[in-house]
């Protein structure tokens, strides 16, 4: 185990397994690991700040040596007054190599004295991102095996409305343009009986 505290960053909009699996995985290599949520005001979350921290202090509640934590402004900034030495950040593809190299080496340029370890997730998550959970739970598609069960249930809580609404645009469109399939079965049932 590396002695020392190690951050990994992020927006965790919503968390996923692949950011579950290197949460895992970053706790056995690191002494403490901060999983710090960065608030920033110029992207509008589909969680709150306080959703992102409730659920990633449920989905953490197991490991001993991971906080949960916020910060704005430079990571490097918020790197030094937690006195990390590392930053853990997860590769799934070559384009995310390509902005994260950029971004270990801007950091290093700020401060030389703090490393970056790259992760690739576990196969099954290499595919797996925020925006494509939240894309596909959007859509009404099932984000199961994507994220925990914990952050399935918040999503369909926080779109439930939304396919509400949904569902009530379609029977209203379906009963305005003769009624809805099922009605249509029946009144051809009711003419093959008379």
């Amino acid at each position: 185990m590396h002695k020392g505290l190690a951050i990994y960053p992020g927006s965790f909009d919503p968390p996923t397994n692949g950011h579950l699996d290197l949460i895992g995985r970053g706790a056995k290599i690191f002494e403490e690991l901060v999983v710090a949520i960065l608030r920033n005001p110029e992207k509008s979350p589909m969680f709150s700040l306080p959703e992102r921290l409730e659920m990633l202090r449920q989905l953490t509640a197991e490991f001993g040596n991971v906080r949960i934590d916020t910060f704005d402004g430079l990571m490097v900034e918020y790197a030094k007054s937690a006195q990390a030495t590392c930053i853990l950040r997860g590769i799934r593809a070559i384009s995310d190599y390509e902005y994260e190299l950029q971004m270990a080496l801007m950091n290093r340029k700020l401060e030389p004295t703090l490393e970056t370890v790259f992760m690739m997730p576990a196969d099954k998550y290499s595919y797996v991102s925020s925006r494509l959970v939240r894309e596909v739970a959007q859509a009404g598609g099932p984000v199961k095996g994507l994220v925990p069960e914990v952050v399935e249930e918040k999503l369909r809580e926080k779109l439930d409305p939304a396919y509400k609404l949904r569902d009530v645009r379609i029977m209203e469109m379906t009963e305005s343009h003769g009624g809805s399939e099922l009605d249509r079965r029946d009144r051809k049932m009711r003419k093959r009986k008379a």
